[in-house]
């Protein structure tokens, strides 16, 4: 036989598609860090050929849940969060996720939100035996004083650290985060940064026009808070650290993009500068998002070799 005849190639490896069930209280049109993060990864892993599950409120009467080959909305009922307009907490679901699940297993649960939403996939994937990752992405227990209601610090404390050590990992931001949650009892911590997607933000969106309104000549700084101008934003820092700037750059702009509470007596502070003006956020830290995919992914990847050990 002519071994000419047989045609050897080596093919490299790819990594199997996840069927990911995302479970999470908020979700754009929604604006604020947790919808607009996980909207970010909820897409990002479908250019990478994993199967989304999505599981979030409902957010009006007539929304009609989104289909499509790598995408399965799940809308569940919620109410209305006080002091929080547009957003809607929801209800708990844990038989009816029993049921999906059990004719329909999902390959890992993660879940972006600890209220009545997060508590029941947590207790159906526990019960079926599926691997569960957290998201820490709001420290409601540092809030409460902010709001009027420290003295349920310690309980608050006590509810997220239950909830999350439940989960195989629960995903952080960042190190100094990683840090203070281990301190106070939380376990399998694994930091994922955020990232900001290049694209979008860029200096190619530099507008002279927009920086003429805020008052800035060419060549002075501007200093920018995005977010949401409420207590818990630790927003006395940013103005602390404004005054420092300019203390040494007189001819320094703050100028802070959102909406809260706290919006009216910040602009009528003179020497603050206050715009809703969405075109201020095109100058941001150019951090490449793939990288917050490819580290999102590997702990999903490791939390299913957990999970897969520990039923051994």
């Amino acid at each position: 036989m002519n071994d000419n005849l047989f045609v050897f190639q080596e093919f490299p490896a790819t990594a199997s598609s996840l069927r990911v069930a995302v479970v999470t209280e908020t979700y754009p049109p929604e604006v604020n860090g947790v919808a607009m993060t996980l909207a970010r990864i909820v897409d990002g892993l479908q250019r990478r050929n994993h199967r989304i599950q999505l599981i979030r409120p409902r957010q009006h009467a007539t929304e009609i849940p989104a289909r499509n080959v790598h995408l399965e909305e799940i809308l569940s009922q919620g109410v209305p969060i006080p002091r929080y307009r547009g957003l809607r907490i929801g209800l708990p679901t844990k038989q009816a996720l029993f049921r999906l699940w059990s004719l329909k297993r999902p390959d890992i649960v993660h879940i972006a939100t600890e209220g009545p939403l997060g508590w029941s996939p947590l207790v159906a994937a526990i019960k079926l035996k599926l691997p569960v990752s957290t998201g820490f992405h709001t420290n409601f227990h540092s809030y409460s004083k902010r709001y009027g209601v420290g003295f349920l610090k310690k309980p608050i404390a006590a509810y997220l650290r239950k909830f999350h050590n439940k989960a195989q990992a629960t995903l952080v931001p960042t190190e100094d985060l990683r840090r203070e949650l281990a301190a106070s009892g939380f376990e399998n911590l694994r930091v994922v940064s955020r990232g900001v997607d290049t694209r979008l933000f860029s200096p190619a969106r530099r507008s002279a026009q927009l920086r003429r309104d805020w008052g800035a000549a060419d060549g002075e700084p501007v200093a920018l808070y995005v977010g949401r101008i409420a207590p818990e934003k630790n927003l006395k820092l940013v103005v602390d650290a404004f005054s420092g700037m300019r203390a040494r750059v007189p001819q320094a702009r703050l100028v802070m993009v959102g909406d809260g509470p706290e919006r009216t007596a910040l602009a009528a502070d003179p020497g603050r500068a206050a715009s809703l003006r969405v075109r201020a956020r095109a100058s941001a830290e150019r951090i490449d998002w793939d990288n917050v995919f490819d580290d999102f992914e590997a702990v999903l990847r490791d939390v299913m070799l957990w999970q897969g050990a520990s039923s051994v």
